[in-house]
């Protein structure tokens, strides 16, 4: 990737925050540690790897994303809003009455969202189930998958795992986002998640394990998985909640579902700045 594509990158992740904050504030409270820590991922999908269309969501054929972790839809909508699913101003209406942008992601109100997702675990079969019937279908189309590490001990997602290694789902990327925090604590002192990446190469899964917050390392392992035939890829991000502000990485694991102030708003804004 060249330099002026990862300066663009880091430019549409700096915006992303600003406006992630912002939309979060408008409504006094939300997920803001997940929906920051997945930024770049984010960015890297939308501006470098998914065919996907705005002007026609539907699209036939298009590569689809699925928000496991569907909590952080927050961050998700800011991305669609910036890539012209729908207009910014949509992003301070979040979870209002009438609103297209519930506080998890719901397919049938918010153009882009490919599966509505929130009870945690359920994001991977979905994904797998749509990875086989674009086999199916010969679409060529890539299934992306987001799922957050504390989901991962969720037995479904291991259920999935084996589903799309059985059927060399190799149109099939996952994404963890290893941020190390879920809503009760630690990860490590509720259930201990180490030696991740043993853990989905045992399943069957190609794995590779980069910088969340590093768009190069995540296009080039995006890039890689895309060339890795006959087995699923996942592709462990090491990221930090709440990434970007010093107000939110602060809170360490308590930054997960928060109330956001005005007075926060504006220091995290300026910290940006």
């Amino acid at each position: 990737m060249k330099q002026e594509e990862i300066r663009e990158l880091e430019e549409f992740c700096k915006e992303s925050r600003r406006l992630t904050v912002k939309q979060i504030a408008s409504l006094g409270l939300g997920h803001i540690g997940g929906s920051l820590s997945m930024v770049e991922l984010l960015a890297v999908l939308y501006k470098k790897c998914m065919h996907v269309d705005p002007k026609n969501p539907q699209m036939e054929g298009r590569d689809r994303l699925v928000l496991s972790k569907g909590h952080c839809g927050p961050g998700l909508y800011t991305v669609l809003a910036q890539m012209g699913f729908y207009p910014v101003e949509e992003l301070y209406t979040l979870n209002q009455p009438g609103t297209i942008l519930p506080s998890h992601v719901d397919m049938r109100k918010t153009p882009g969202i490919d599966m509505s997702t929130g009870s945690l675990g359920q994001g991977l079969s979905c994904g797998a189930g749509m990875a086989k019937a674009a086999k199916i279908l010969g679409d060529d189309a890539y299934i992306y998958v987001i799922v957050g590490d504390g989901e991962c001990q969720e037995g479904q997602i291991w259920e999935a795992a084996m589903t799309a290694s059985q059927y060399c789902l190799d149109n099939l990327i996952t994404f963890v986002d290893v941020n190390r925090a879920q809503c009760d604590g630690w990860i490590d002192e509720i259930v201990n998640m180490r030696r991740m990446k043993d853990r989905w190469e045992a399943f069957g899964f190609y794995a590779q394990e980069v910088d969340g917050h590093n768009v190069e390392q995540i296009y080039e392992a995006v890039e890689k998985a895309k060339g890795t035939k006959g087995v699923p890829n996942v592709i462990l991000l090491n990221t930090v909640k709440g990434k970007g502000f010093h107000t939110f990485e602060s809170l360490g694991a308590k930054c997960h579902h928060i109330p956001v102030s005005k007075e926060m708003e504006e220091q995290a804004l300026a910290e940006l700045a």
